[in-house]
C-alpha cells in the first residue's frame, strides 16, 4: 500500500528544464523529497537553485546522458546504491532529433533517449520503484513503430516520425509495464503542446510552433504531478492521461501484442534477459 500522506521519493528525468523541472519545483513545495536527473552540470545546478529557492531544500542530483546507455546503467546503480526506495520514477527526459543521428550504442536518437533509455532505467530500478510516470505525447500518431527494426526512422528521415515513434514506444511500454509488474503503477501522459527547448535547436519547428496553442511548463506539468500523487486506486493501471483524464490512445499505440513484442526488442537491444 502507498503512503500519498507522507514525504516521497521522487526521482525525475529530464528535470534541468521544462516540464521536469516545473514538476520537481511543484513536487518539492507540496513535502516530497526530489531527486534531479538531467544531462548537463550546469543546468542541473541552475534547476536544483531553483528548486531549493521554492521549496527551502536542495535536492539530490544525479548526471545521465540517455544518448549513452552505459550512463543509464551507471545512473540505476548510483540510485541503487543511495536509496532503498523510490516511490515514484517520473520517466520525463525526452529529445527529439532534427536529422537522422545514431548514438554510440547503435540506435536512432529518439528512440534511444525517449524510449530504450527509460525502458533500461525502470527495468533496472523495477523493484524498489512503486510507481512510474511516463511523458508520452499526442504526437504518437505520428508514430511508425516496428519492433523489428527500431532503427527504422532513419530511413527516409522524419523529425516527427522518429519522434512519434517514440512517443507510440512509450505508451505501448505503460501498459505492458503494467500488466508484467502488477505490483508496480504505471501510468503515460499527454502534457500538451509545450514551449520547451526543442525549438531552440530548429528555426523550422520554432516558425510552426508560433501557430500552436502553447502551454506553460507548468501547465504541461500538472498531469504528472497529479498522477505521482493520485490515489492508485481513482487511476487505471497502464492507463494514458490527457489533463488528468483517461484517454484512449490510438490504435497502435494500444495493442497488447505489439506492446509484448516492443517490451522483447527492447530488452534484447538494453541487454536485458526477458
Amino acid at each position: 500500500m502507498e503512503d500519498l500522506t507522507g514525504r516521497r521519493l521522487v526521482v525525475v528525468t529530464g528535470a534541468s528544464s521544462g516540464i521536469g523541472l516545473a514538476a520537481a519545483v511543484h513536487l518539492a513545495c507540496r513535502g516530497d523529497q526530489v531527486v534531479l536527473v538531467g544531462r548537463d552540470p550546469a543546468r542541473l545546478q541552475a534547476a536544483a537553485e531553483r528548486v531549493r529557492e521554492n521549496s527551502g531544500e536542495r535536492p539530490e542530483l544525479f548526471r545521465a546522458d540517455f544518448a549513452i546507455l552505459d550512463d543509464v546503467r551507471r545512473l540505476a546503480e548510483q540510485l541503487r546504491a543511495t536509496y532503498d526506495r523510490i516511490d515514484v520514477l517520473a520517466n520525463n527526459a525526452g529529445a527529439i532529433a532534427l536529422q537522422p543521428l545514431s548514438t554510440v550504442d547503435g540506435f536512432e536518437m529518439s528512440i534511444q533517449a525517449n524510449h530504450l533509455a527509460p525502458f533500461l532505467l525502470t527495468n533496472l530500478l523495477a523493484d524498489r520503484v512503486g510507481r512510474v510516470v511516463v511523458t508520452a505525447s499526442g504526437a504518437h500518431r505520428f508514430g511508425a513503430l516496428d519492433p523489428d527494426d527500431l532503427n527504422k526512422p532513419l530511413r527516409n528521415y522524419r523529425p516527427m516520425g522518429a519522434y512519434g515513434t517514440s512517443k507510440q514506444a512509450n505508451i505501448l511500454f505503460t501498459a505492458e509495464a503494467a500488466r508484467r509488474w502488477p505490483d508496480v503503477a504505471a501510468y503515460s501522459f499527454h502534457p500538451g503542446v509545450v514551449r520547451t527547448r526543442f525549438a531552440n535547436d530548429s528555426r523550422l519547428v520554432a516558425f510552426g510552433m508560433r501557430f500552436m496553442p502553447f502551454r506553460s511548463p507548468e501547465k504541461g506539468a500538472e498531469t504528472l504531478v497529479w498522477l505521482a500523487k493520485q490515489e492508485r486506486s481513482r487511476l487505471i493501471n497502464g492507463g494514458y492521461y490527457v489533463d488528468r483524464r483517461p484517454r484512449r490512445p490510438l490504435r497502435k499505440a494500444a495493442d497488447p501484442q505489439l506492446a509484448a513484442r516492443l517490451w522483447a526488442a527492447s530488452a534484447k537491444a538494453v541487454g536485458l534477459d526477458d
